[in-house]
C-alpha cells in the first residue's frame, strides 16, 4: 500500500474519527453470551476497524488516534492501530463493490439471534467441503458452528480463551495444533489484530488447507490477501450485524483461478 501498489498511498491524510464500541450480547435461546471491543477509525468516507479483548487497549488509545496521519498509525507501537488505520484506508480507495470483487449478501432484519444466524450462512457458503468433512473454527461463533454442523460438517474449535462452547465441547486454544487435521480453516480476522494470521495463514498453506476468513476486523484488508493463502472472505464493515436490528450487507470475494474457477 505504501508504495502505490493498492491504491493512492496514504501521504498526509488523516483520521477525522476515532472511537470504541464495547458490547456484551446473550441472545435468546442461548446458554452463554459474549464480549467484544472495538476500535474504529474513519478516513474519508470509511470506518476501519479491529477487535481487541475487552479492556486490552491503553486509556486513551482513540483519542491518540483522532487527527492523527495514516501513515503515521500505520507505524503505531499498537498492533490494532495498525491494523484499523489500514483498513479504514484501503476501505476508503477499494469499497466493498462489485467492481472489486465483491459479492453483496443482504442480512435481513431481525432479532439479534436471526442476523446471527443469517450471518452464519453467508460465511459458511464460502466454506467449500463435502459433507462428513471438519473445519477448524479459529475464533468461536456459536452460530457458525451451528451453521457448519447443519451441513453435515464436523467442526474443531479453537480460541485463544479457551474454555467450552455452547453444547459442552472443548476449545484448543492453539490452532496450529490442529490445522492438519482438518480438511478446511474458518478463522475470524480479530486473527489480524492479536498477531495469529499469519502463522495461521503460513500453516494452512504448508497443509493444503483452504483457508476462509469472516472479518469484521480487517474487512477491507483480507480481500487483498486472495491467493497469498486466504481462499475466500466474508467481509463485514461497520456497523456490524449485532449493533442494529435493520437489514445490513455482508461482502463475499473468493480467490478466482486463472481459468475462472475458484480455490
Amino acid at each position: 500500500m505504501l508504495a502505490g501498489e493498492l491504491g493512492p498511498v496514504p501521504g498526509s491524510r488523516r483520521v477525522t474519527v476515532a472511537f470504541t464500541t464495547a458490547q456484551a450480547a446473550r441472545h435468546d435461546g442461548r446458554r452463554g453470551g459474549y464480549r467484544n471491543e472495538v476500535l474504529s477509525l474513519r478516513v474519508g468516507r470509511a470506518v476501519g476497524s479491529c477487535a481487541v479483548e475487552p479492556g486490552a487497549l491503553p486509556p486513551g488509545t482513540a483519542e491518540s488516534c483522532a487527527g492523527a496521519e495514516v501513515a503515521t498509525l500505520l507505524a503505531h507501537p499498537l498492533l490494532p492501530v495498525r491494523v484499523a488505520a489500514l483498513d479504514a484506508h484501503l476501505l476508503d480507495v477499494r469499497p466493498h463493490i462489485p467492481a472489486h470483487g465483491a459479492e453483496p449478501v443482504t442480512i435481513p432484519a431481525g432479532s439479534s439471534l436471526d442476523r446471527s444466524r443469517a450471518r452464519a450462512r453467508a460465511v459458511v457458503d464460502l466454506v467449500e467441503v463435502r459433507p462428513g468433512g471438519t473445519v477448524l473454527v479459529v475464533g468461536v461463533v456459536n452460530s457458525l458452528l451451528a451453521e457448519l454442523r447443519s451441513r453435515g460438517l464436523g467442526c474443531l474449535p479453537c480460541d485463544l480463551k479457551g474454555g467450552t462452547t455452547e453444547w459442552g465441547e472443548p476449545v484448543a486454544t492453539d490452532a496450529l495444533d490442529e490445522v492438519g487435521r482438518c480438511d478446511a480453516v474458518l478463522a475470524s480476522g480479530m486473527t489480524l489484530g492479536n498477531g495469529t494470521f499469519d502463522p495461521l495463514r503460513r500453516s494452512a498453506l504448508e497443509h493444503g488447507k483452504p483457508l476462509v476468513m469472516f472479518a469484521q476486523t480487517g474487512s477491507a484488508v483480507l480481500p487483498r490477501l486472495l491467493g497469498a493463502g486466504v481462499t475466500a472472505v466474508c467481509a463485514e464493515p461497520y456497523p456490524f450485524f449485532w449493533l442494529d436490528g435493520g437489514p445490513g450487507a455482508v461482502h463475499r470475494y473468493r480467490h478466482r483461478t486463472d481459468d475462472g474457477g475458484t480455490s
